[in-house]
């Protein structure tokens, strides 16, 4: 048996896993977001980074590992003193903290050091933890890339002697006081796709997290601007896509604007308004952190439950827009993360896609992922992450709904492009 730990935007999430990839046991501690202005997005570390994962691990009762990895978002840093403690905010991405022509990581390292400028290190989420854990600060090399400009070929080109460790996924790292061995872990998004079981040309991974993510297969190395195009991980094939603010984050704050749809309210499907999410800018496909959050085409026939299904569209809406732009006719959509509990969220991905929606039987994909990764320390090969791969249930478009939701998209696009220059 193995851990995964999954530090996200809004809770640490653990999950002890069987050699067959089934879940033993699952914990998840939320916490709170540290949004003290428009354009700050932090955690407080102490508790989200370092005592979440150790609670969480202690959690799953009865439970012995053989070994434990760590995944968690990218990117994040912060400032810790001789013990590994965190002594400043823990700054997430978004945070206008991290703007700068070098990347937002580099962003958030100069802020940092005036801040916290005696610090002795300065550690992305998964040092903290993995020290918490072992006793070693480390980050995969995975989570030292996304550093931009921060880690190049030679390793970490300012303030090395601060910055954590870096070991390839998988790799050994440490020990517990158990005895388990420590591995490390990998970008949460990453370990999602690894056991999500989206390895087919066409096959397109949808993330439904606090973070929206796209990730759509091709057989050949596809560049589109506003686009991220990285290898597949299991090999000769391409993955295109991005990262959206419009995710759990978003619907979660709509849903706490327009309350709770009744069951069994009726919804015509001629008569939904249309989100526009960006409730705090876009990353991909846009990379424009001034859009905010409209509703448009609201009238005095709408309830909540329209309004909900606006936004669950509206996500829908974004995920379409990624296909559009990477030329991707999807064959089907994998859908994890915790969105996939919410049935309303999946059929309207389905409908607006007009494309059928694999929901993974778990929604703890990244930490299955990290518990995966926790095995290829005891000798596991990664291809065999495919093995791991489990689908919960097959949501189908609803056919009286897809025309109306395509005319909804249309208008949609209309709204984007209205703003300013658009990818």
């Amino acid at each position: 048996m193995t851990v995964g730990v999954d530090i996200g935007t809004t809770s640490v999430k653990a999950v002890a896993v069987d050699a067959s990839g089934s879940i033993i046991d699952r914990v998840r501690l939320p916490h709170p977001l540290v949004v003290d202005a428009p354009d700050h997005f932090a955690h407080d570390a102490d508790q989200a980074w370092r005592r979440g994962p150790r609670l969480a691990l202690r959690r799953l009762a009865g439970t012995e590992p053989a070994a434990v990895a760590v995944a968690a978002m990218v990117p994040s840093l912060t400032a810790v003193d001789g013990r590994g403690r965190p002594v400043a905010p823990g700054l997430l991405y978004g945070d206008a903290r991290g703007h700068g022509t070098d990347g937002e990581a580099a962003g958030f390292l100069a802020w940092l050091a005036k801040e916290a400028p005696d610090a002795a290190g300065y550690w992305p989420a998964p040092a903290v933890a993995n020290h918490a854990l072992g006793g070693v600060a480390a980050v995969d090399v995975g989570t030292a890339h996304t550093s931009g400009s921060l880690f190049g070929a030679g390793g970490w080109t300012s303030e090395a002697d601060r910055l954590p460790a870096v070991a390839m996924f998988g790799e050994p790292i440490g020990r517990l006081p158990s005895g388990a061995v420590l591995a490390a872990g990998g970008v949460d998004a990453m370990c999602e796709q690894l056991v999500a079981g989206a390895d087919e040309v066409d096959d397109v991974l949808v993330i439904c997290g606090t973070t929206l993510l796209v990730w759509a297969v091709t057989a050949t190395e596809r560049q589109v601007p506003g686009l991220w195009t990285i290898p597949h991980l299991h090999g000769g094939r391409w993955t295109i896509g991005g990262a959206s603010n419009a995710g759990g984050l978003f619907v979660g704050w709509a849903g706490r604007l327009h309350g709770r749809a009744r069951p069994g309210d009726h919804i015509e499907p001629t008569n939904v308004p249309v989100w526009v999410p960006y409730v705090r800018g876009e990353r991909t496909p846009l990379h424009d952190p001034s859009r905010r959050a409209a509703l448009h085409d609201l009238d005095l026939t709408h309830g909540p439950a329209a309004v909900e299904r606006a936004a669950w569209e509206a996500t829908a809406f974004v995920v379409r827009h990624h296909l559009d732009l990477a030329g991707v006719r999807p064959r089907r959509l994998v859908a994890t993360g915790g969105g996939t509990r919410v049935p309303g969220w999946m059929q309207a991905l389905a409908d607006v896609t007009a494309t059928p929606v694999h929901v993974a039987a778990d929604a703890e994909g990244a930490a299955r992922g990290a518990a995966f990764l926790a095995r290829t320390a005891l000798g596991a090969q990664l291809d065999e992450a495919r093995g791991w791969a489990r689908t919960g249930a097959v949501v189908d478009p609803d056919p009286a709904w897809v025309a109306s939701a395509d005319e909804r998209y249309r208008r949609f696009r209309e709204l984007v492009d209205q703003w300013g220059p658009s990818t």
